[in-house]
Parts: C-alpha cells; sequence; structure tokens
C-alpha cells in the first residue's frame, strides 16, 4: 500500500507543470556605439534609453506582474568591443528603475572608432546572459543603424552560442542606410524566437520614442507569440 501510494504521489507531481521562477524575464539591452553613431546621436541614445525606463507606460508594463524583471545593458561596436553599461540588477519597484535609468543616463562611451561587429555583440549577449538570475524567458534588444561588416555574422553567432530558446528584438535606427534596408536586415538576420519583432526609429532624435514602444511590448506580461 506505502509503496503504491508513493507511486501515485510521484505520477501527480510529475503531471503537475514546473513551478514558474522568481524572475519573469531577463532583459538585455545592447546599444550601438560603432563609429556611425557620432557623440550627439551617442547622447540622444542614451539620455532615450534612460527616458523612455521611467516613461509612464514602460513602468506599467514592468509592474503588470508582481515578479521582477531582471535587468542590463551593454554597448558594442567591433570584435571584443563591448562595455557593459548596466550590470544585472532585478527591477522590484519603480525605484529599481529610476536607478537603473539615472546609471544608463550617466554612463559614458567607450569607443567611437570601431565597425559593426553584429555578431560579436550576440556572442557577448549569449554569456552576459549566463550571468543573468534565473528567469522564466531571456530577451535580447539589439538596437543600430548599420548591417554586420566586421568578424562573423549573426547566422553564425546563433548556431555557436548558446542562444536557443533565446528572443532577439531590434530596433532599427535609420540615418546611415535608409530605415527600410535597416528593418528588412534585421528583420531577416537578426532577429529570432518567439515573438521576435522589430521596432523602426526614423533618426537617433525618434530613438526615445521607439525604445519606449520597444520595451513596453517587450516587458508586458506575456503573450503567446510564435516562433521563427
Amino acid at each position: 500500500m506505502v509503496i503504491r501510494l508513493t507511486a501515485i504521489a510521484l505520477s501527480l507531481a510529475l503531471a503537475l507543470p514546473a513551478p514558474a521562477s522568481a524572475c519573469r524575464l531577463a532583459l538585455l539591452l545592447a546599444v550601438d556605439v560603432s563609429s556611425s553613431v557620432d557623440a550627439n546621436e551617442d547622447r540622444l541614445q542614451r539620455n532615450g534609453l534612460a527616458s523612455a525606463l521611467i516613461s509612464p507606460e514602460v513602468q506599467t508594463a514592468f509592474f503588470s506582474d508582481p515578479r521582477p524583471v531582471a535587468l542590463a545593458a551593454f554597448e558594442w561596436s567591433g570584435r571584443w568591443r563591448q562595455t557593459t553599461i548596466l550590470p544585472w540588477r532585478e527591477i522590484r519597484g519603480p525605484a529599481d528603475l529610476v536607478a537603473a535609468a539615472e546609471e544608463v543616463a550617466a554612463s559614458t562611451r567607450s569607443e567611437t572608432r570601431f565597425p559593426t561587429a553584429l555578431g560579436y555583440a550576440l556572442g557577448h549577449a549569449a554569456s552576459l546572459l549566463e550571468e543573468a538570475p534565473v528567469c522564466d524567458r531571456q530577451v535580447i534588444d539589439v538596437s543600430g543603424d548599420g548591417r554586420n561588416n566586421e568578424g562573423f555574422k549573426p547566422e553564425l553567432a546563433y548556431r555557436n552560442f548558446p542562444l536557443d530558446g533565446v528572443t532577439v528584438n531590434a530596433l532599427a535606427i535609420g540615418g546611415s542606410v535608409t530605415l527600410d534596408e535597416m528593418v528588412d536586415y534585421y528583420r531577416n538576420e537578426v532577429i529570432r524566437g518567439p515573438g521576435a519583432f522589430v521596432e523602426e526609429a526614423q533618426d537617433y532624435a525618434d530613438f526615445e520614442r521607439a525604445m519606449r514602444r520597444k520595451l513596453e511590448r517587450e516587458v508586458a506580461a506575456m503573450v503567446v507569440g510564435s516562433r521563427r
């Protein structure tokens, strides 16, 4: 009888869904600082990201679920040219989000003269995600204004780094090339995973608006999406 009850209890336990993690989303922001981005555009980008993070719409999305979001950010340009601008932290309340935004706004650019090594940026993102808190979902948020022009392409990054199950979204910025070209490139070569999408910014002056829309969509309580 004891053996039978134990077997029944075990079968019921196996039938139950796995418990949700304490963290619902690990969101990693990847900001382009390649040579196509001038000093004014870089400042628009940092200030725009900081302002988007504390906008009412994005705050509502962050706190639409009681479980926290883990947030981090890095800047990227050429091969091996990636610098963390916001280490991983859990966003549990508005004060955490304000502190993260202030850290992003206070950050300074580490590189100005290197090309666009997007494959390397994705590989670096994979290593940072391994350091993230355990969360239900992992999302990389890549913004940029140019195609990969140094090192291996995004396709090889996806083949060789542990990015299965990770959603990669993109914010295409017009300027150095046409916005339509950037959107097509990110849609065909970069975005990946469940519910992946491309947001559009006409130029860096439009970055804050586009990032606000993108963050709101990424951070809001999960809606089941399709896989690529």
